[in-house]
């Protein structure tokens, strides 16, 4: 029987991770036709708000049932704004890993979201899903990726040559790729110990103590 993730939603001091729902539709549609998330991501272009619905409704439901892996909606808890979206994927139950992935939106930025979430994620993954691994990739050009992983506490493993199709737009407005490498990360349950500490001295975390 494939082992499955359970419908979940956790909260940290500012959010909220749940499962996505088609009132998300419109704030999914724009996130992703961000100019960074383009470059970064392999998601259509232009993103539309059926290709948003799909997402939703079929794809990340698909996810989960397989035993794939999980999408989260990452939500403001004051306002419930979507910040952005993780998403567990390559998920193997027999290893108890998986590939961790973020994006955040353009206006959240630079706020601390994505450690904040990946770090509960993560939490989430080794207390309560008795995982043993999480993996990260970041473009090699990505900086912005890599810090996340730096700050949550992930060990830089190495690197995997030419293994990335990263995107860049041309003057004519059309997307174009290129090929360039890939920086493997880990995350084990020991590396998250004063990662919390950390994050909370520099204001973007402050606690996960609500676990729902």
């Amino acid at each position: 029987m494939t082992s499955t993730f359970p419908d979940i939603s956790i909260s940290t001091e500012r959010l909220v991770l749940r499962p996505l729902e088609e009132d998300d539709v419109p704030a999914l549609a724009e996130m992703m036709n961000d100019e960074q998330v383009a470059a970064w991501t392999d998601v259509p272009q232009p993103f539309t708000e059926d290709g948003a619905r799909a997402w939703i409704t079929e794809h990340a439901p698909a996810e989960r049932t397989a035993g794939r892996g999980l999408h989260l909606a990452v939500t403001e808890f004051l306002t419930q704004r979507l910040v952005g979206i993780i998403q567990l994927t390559r998920t193997n139950w027999h290893v108890r890993s998986t590939e961790l992935l973020y994006v955040v939106a353009p206006w959240a930025r630079g706020e601390g979201y994505a450690a904040e979430a990946v770090l509960a994620t993560a939490q989430w993954l080794f207390r309560d899903q008795e995982f043993e691994r999480i993996e990260l990739r970041t473009a090699a050009d990505n900086t912005a990726s890599q810090r996340v992983a730096q700050k949550v506490g992930c060990i830089s493993e190495g690197v995997l040559r030419n293994a990335c199709i990263a995107h860049v737009r041309a003057e004519d407005g059309t997307w174009t790729d290129t090929r360039t490498d890939y920086i493997v990360w880990s995350l084990l349950p020991e590396d998250l110990e004063g990662a919390g500490e950390q994050l909370a001295e520099t204001g973007g975390f402050t606690s996960f103590s609500d676990w729902n």
